[in-house]
């Protein structure tokens, strides 16, 4: 079965898993709990099951969390907890816990532990409706409470859950009242109402949670102000005092028409007309009052031969009113004097005698008017009396009342134009002569459009602003009435979804936080429409700056620079260049660069963004320099900062020449016996190069021999010292080889020397110096040495005498190689040699020339 438990444990084993786990589980309960905050970014750690059991460790189930097999470690997945998902709205009072079991330690024990997920503040409150409606009666007295049954709802937990309401746009009319932990809110009124002098209040109720940094949400309270019959008719002061009728005039002729008004709407303003009691009953003989219009007819038709004036007291009662009143004298012409009568006859459109215009039409022809009568008030003519913006013009016998310009309903409403008789022979003079009134009502027409103050407005707000926070209030106004003077307010279709006005009230909110460094400017237009058909708009333009505020760190363009320097470059060489920004503006922006506790031999200069050498640099002491790189802003409060890593490679440059390791003095002296044969490596010389690559690469080299050629070759490689031909009897004695060891260093390669001393000698015993051998060839060593061939060789004369020389040698040699190397050991046991005086340490030739040759190459 592997490695593992075997599939068929015994009855033991079992119960003392089962006696494990138990025991385990008690510890998990009572204190293996780790705590974690929701929406964590994948691989932060929660905490370790290291102090539970040694490795190793697997968990069961990496949906949010993953271990670490070695270490225990427990870390975050690429799937964040959030808490509001993983635990249900009931139980978020109890605490988000979720159970995980893990399989630890060598046994391969079974554990389990739980993860507590705590909240954040990362849901904000949210209204079920976004409207609230609520009536209320005008004469509600103050502190008069309507509840509201919207509350806000906060997914959240704790005081992230905890909400605090605040009434926004009230206007001081009202006020919130919670209780009962925000369960019970209610809207509170706080200054008497009236309807007549505004209906309808809109305003905002702004819930807000406690959480460290608060979210909110709001919804609009849109309160309509109920009528209460608390206003009575009065007569308004175009209602007419005085009124003339001839004799003659026809039943149900109107006579005049009296109007009161009542601020109140519906049956609370209903108006009914009466006539005194105290009104005369020859008044009520002649004249009767419609109870709804306020016409004044007659009652029968109008004979009678003398003037008379009849005293009509009117009465206008409402609901739980006491009556207005108003007196109306109304003049009788006698039939024999009222010859001379003013005939009206409308042309524009008239509703009960009173003619209808809209407002801003050109002069406009309203009724034709006519002067009847006998033949002696033929001179007679008609006029209009006071100053109105009207005219009559005879045509024909006949006038034509016209407007005599465009009348503007906002500048008056309603007009009474009088129209009386003038001129004719003084005998048949009617006192007071005739006249009549005619009413002209003006309709108002959508030809203002809202109009704002300003054109412009110029904003300045903090990046990561709250959301919902109002910016401005915009206002337009708009002169004419009804809905032709209704102003709503909206955006341009090509204004950022971040920004909202209010349609009613005008004002301009954020709905999300503003970030300078996406946008430092938003310009926004806003538009005020009116409810005319067709609309009119107008519009502002408003320019949002928004402020700086310093939440971006400084940030390098990569994690790691990495650099080359040669190391003979000198103080304060330019070493590279440091990319880092920061899109934060001002000091905010201002980055500041400075090494992390280093003494490296280079600094940083934060104006250049550059980095460059303090000292002399020596690839031989440090080939690489670590350093850790800060950029910091002057942002206030704190500064914010960042890190990144910088490599520098120090190059290498040929600025050591090689050293001799062996031998180790110029003075070693090697024995060689005449027997040796071709081919044999008889010493070998080692020298390293503190450089590096080609700088290091050396080369070993035979100058020359001195005083004649030699037997012997060097590998240019490896050193390797070679018999390269038989050793004659011309070469019994003292080999002195000039040796250059040279490296490859470009452009100019360095040397050093040193002499390989051999004694070619049928004795055994060693040979001894008592001075260096000097040099009196070439002083440019590197080039001849490198330039010449490495060895020059005497040829034998013919192959055959070496052949010869080697078969005699070979029998008298063989004998006399064992006995030689005995007596050698023997002697040299006996009489160790004495170092000579004056014998030097060193590898240097104490030569006559200077001390660095240079080549062509």
């Amino acid at each position: 079965m592997g490695h593992g438990t075997p599939y068929n444990m015994n009855w033991a084993g079992l119960l003392q898993s089962l006696l494990v786990m138990l025991h385990l589980g008690q510890i998990a309960c009572g204190s293996l709990r780790f705590s974690v905050k929701e929406e964590l970014e994948p691989g932060t750690l929660v905490g370790s099951l290291s102090e539970l059991s040694p490795p190793s460790y697997q968990l069961l189930t990496d949906e949010y969390l993953w271990m670490d097999k070695n270490t225990g470690d427990l870390f975050i997945t690429e799937r964040k907890m959030d808490r509001e998902r993983l635990c249900p709205d009931e139980t978020k009072a109890d605490g988000c816990i979720i159970l995980q079991y893990a399989v630890v330690g060598p046994s391969e024990d079974l554990v389990q532990f739980f993860v507590v997920v705590e909240d954040i503040n990362d849901n904000a409150p949210r209204f079920e409706n976004t409207k609230i409606h609520l009536n209320i009666s005008e004469v509600a007295p103050i502190g008069t409470s309507l509840m509201l049954d919207d509350q806000a709802q906060d997914r959240d937990s704790g005081p992230n859950s905890q909400l605090v309401y605040q009434l926004r746009g009230s206007g001081g009319a009202f006020a919130l009242r919670v209780e009962e932990d925000g369960q019970l809110i209610m809207l509170v009124v706080a200054t008497a109402l009236d309807r007549e002098t505004l209906d309808v209040y809109q305003m905002q109720l702004v819930a807000a949670d406690c959480g460290a940094q608060p979210l909110s949400a709001s919804v609009s309270i849109i309160v309509t102000v109920t009528d209460v019959n608390d206003n009575c008719p009065s007569f308004s002061h175009d209602s007419p005092r005085t009124a003339t009728i001839s004799g003659g005039a026809k039943k149900n002729t109107v006579v005049t028409q009296v109007v009161a008004a009542d601020p109140d709407v519906g049956l609370n303003a209903a108006i009914v007309y009466s006539l005194s009691p105290k009104v005369s009953e020859r008044a009520r003989e002649l004249l009767i009052l419609d109870s709804h219009s306020g016409h004044v007819r007659l009652t029968q038709d109008l004979e009678t031969d003398s003037s008379e004036e009849l005293v009509l007291k009117v009465l206008a009662s409402g609901l739980h009113c006491p009556p207005a009143e108003t007196r109306v004298t109304v003049s009788l012409l006698p039939k024999a004097t009222q010859g001379l009568t003013i005939k009206i006859g409308f042309i524009a459109e008239h509703h009960n005698q009173t003619v209808v215009l809209a407002e801003g039409q050109p002069p406009t022809a309203l009724a034709v008017l006519e002067l009847e009568g006998d033949s002696s008030f033929k001179d007679s003519s008609l006029a209009i009396e006071g100053d109105v913006p009207f005219l009559l013009s005879p045509q024909s016998g006949k006038y034509l009342l016209s407007t005599s310009k465009a009348l503007d309903y906002e500048m008056r409403s309603e007009y009474h134009i009088s129209v009386v008789a003038q001129g004719g022979s003084p005998e048949r003079a009617v006192i007071p002569p005739p006249r009549r009134e005619i009413r002209v009502r003006v309709e108002d027409v959508n030809d203002n459009a809202p109009r704002f103050p300003r054109s412009h407005y110029l904003l300045e707000v903090e990046e990561n602003n709250e959301p919902g926070l109002t910016l401005q209030q915009v206002s337009a106004s708009d002169a004419d009435s009804g809905l032709n003077g209704r102003v709503t307010y909206t955006l341009d279709e090509r204004t950022a979804a971040i920004f909202k006005v209010n349609s009613a009230t005008g004002q301009l909110s954020a709905l999300v936080p503003l970030d300078r460094e996406q946008s430092s400017v938003h310009k926004l237009t806003v538009f005020a429409r009116d409810g005319g058909s067709p609309p009119l708009e107008s519009q502002a333009s408003v320019i949002i700056r928004v402020l700086d505020q310093n939440d971006n760190a400084p940030v390098f363009t990569t994690p790691h620079f990495i650099f080359f320097i040669p190391e003979n470059a000198p103080p304060f060489a330019w070493v590279g260049s440091i990319e880092a920004e920061d899109p934060d503006e001002g000091e905010n922006g201002n980055i500041k660069l400075q090494f992390e506790n280093s003494d490296a031999p280079f600094a940083v200069d934060s104006a250049q963004r550059t980095l460059q050498t303090t000292s002399k640099l020596d690839r031989e002491m440090t080939d690489v320099h670590e350093l850790y790189l800060v950029a910091s802003d002057n942002g206030r409060p704190v500064a914010l900062t960042s890190t990144a890593r910088v490599t520098v490679f120090i190059e290498d440059v040929n600025d050591n020449k090689p050293q001799v390791i062996f031998p180790s003095s110029n003075f070693s002296c090697l024995v060689l016996s005449p027997s040796t044969p071709v081919g044999t490596t008889i010493t070998k010389i080692y020298a390293t190069d503190e450089d590096s690559g080609l700088n290091s690469e050396i080369i070993y080299s035979v100058a020359a021999p001195v005083g004649h050629n030699t037997p012997f070759q060097v590998h240019s490689k490896s050193g390797n010292i070679t018999l390269i031909q038989e050793l004659l009897h011309k070469e019994m004695g003292m080999h002195h080889l000039f040796i250059v060891v040279r490296d490859s260093g470009i452009p100019t390669p360095l040397y050093t020397t040193v002499w390989i001393n051999l004694l070619v000698n049928e004795s055994a015993d060693q040979c001894y110096l008592d001075r260096v051998p000097t040099w009196t060839g070439r002083s440019d060593l590197v080039q001849s040495a490198s330039k010449s061939p490495i060895c020059e060789i005497e040829t034998p004369r013919s192959v055959q005498m070496i052949y010869f020389h080697l078969l005699v040698s070979m029998t008298v040699l063989t004998a006399a190689l064992f006995l030689t190397t005995v007596c050698l050991y023997l002697k040299h046991r006996k009489c160790p040699p004495k170092k000579r005086k004056g014998q030097a340490e060193e590898n240097q030739i104490p030569l006559r020339i200077k001390d660095k040759y240079y080549s062509d190459e």
